[in-house]
């Protein structure tokens, strides 16, 4: 038995757009007690169809996973990819759906003290350990993706970084997504994940979402960086959307998972 419990909160604000495109989710598995899945998912400016169709296809998926006898970080982490990919190719079989994109950031947590993470596009995961960045996902794995499968060149890809990530969606009829993952082993008490869209981190240094997350509850940290993204998004602020994952001192009662959501 793990020594936390976890307290785990979602929040979303429109920002200066006419609607909200973006997606968030928890979800616990039926078949697969104490595993715990977050998603966020990012429509983008035209429609929230690939969002809606993330987390239909993430809950449907994680509905169905049973641990079996031999449960794995690779089993896990090919959990995530197939989420992503299953969007991905249901997206492409609907003509409605021909405008319909979506990053995507999922984080899976097991009873085991494991976590998985996957990321499609601009949508990242950041870790804390105890108030400090543990780490945070990024385009570097997508960039090397170009270098290495694409043959673009080292230069020309890392110049061109913008442009590119915009095609690294689900949905995307250029070419299938990228899906760069992580794992983490051994959690503890004190340990934090944040997931959020290009409508959030951009405002935000690493410090200052790490100082949020750990120090307040889900619920405080979330509303705090979106009123402080809406105030320094001047007027010019994208749909914010996010999911926090705190790890806490186990006490004496039986472990919860106590879930909030704030939307505006």
């Amino acid at each position: 038995m793990s020594d936390y419990k976890i307290e785990a909160g979602t929040a979303q604000h429109v920002g200066n757009r006419p609607r909200q495109h973006d997606r968030v989710a928890l979800f616990t598995a039926p078949k697969a007690p104490g595993y715990v899945l977050a998603i966020v998912a990012d429509g983008g400016a035209d429609n929230a169809l690939g969002a809606d169709q993330s987390l239909h296809t993430a809950k449907q998926s994680f509905d169905d996973y049973k641990v079996g006898d031999a449960p794995s970080l690779a089993r896990l982490t090919a959990l995530l990819r197939e989420i992503a990919q299953e969007t991905h190719d249901v997206l492409l079989m609907n003509p409605a759906n021909a405008e319909a994109r979506s990053t995507l950031v999922l984080l899976l947590l097991t009873p085991q003290r494991q976590a998985v993470w996957a990321t499609v596009g601009d949508s990242r995961l950041y870790r804390f350990d105890n108030g400090a960045l543990r780490g945070r996902t990024g385009d570097t794995d997508y960039i090397q993706h170009l270098i290495d499968v694409d043959k673009v060149p080292p230069e020309a890809a890392r110049r061109h970084r913008a442009s590119r990530l915009l095609a690294n969606a689900v949905g995307s009829p250029l070419k299938a997504p990228f899906v760069a993952v992580g794992t983490q082993e051994d959690l503890r008490a004190g340990d934090a994940f944040l997931l959020c869209t290009d409508g959030l981190w951009p405002y935000f240094t690493d410090t200052e979402l790490a100082a949020a997350v750990s120090r307040r509850t889900p619920r405080a940290a979330a509303e705090l960086l979106i009123d402080k993204a809406r105030e320094r998004a001047q007027g010019n602020g994208d749909n914010c959307s996010m999911a926090i994952v705190r790890l806490v001192a186990r006490a004496t009662e039986p472990a919860e998972i106590p879930v909030t959501a704030a939307g505006r």
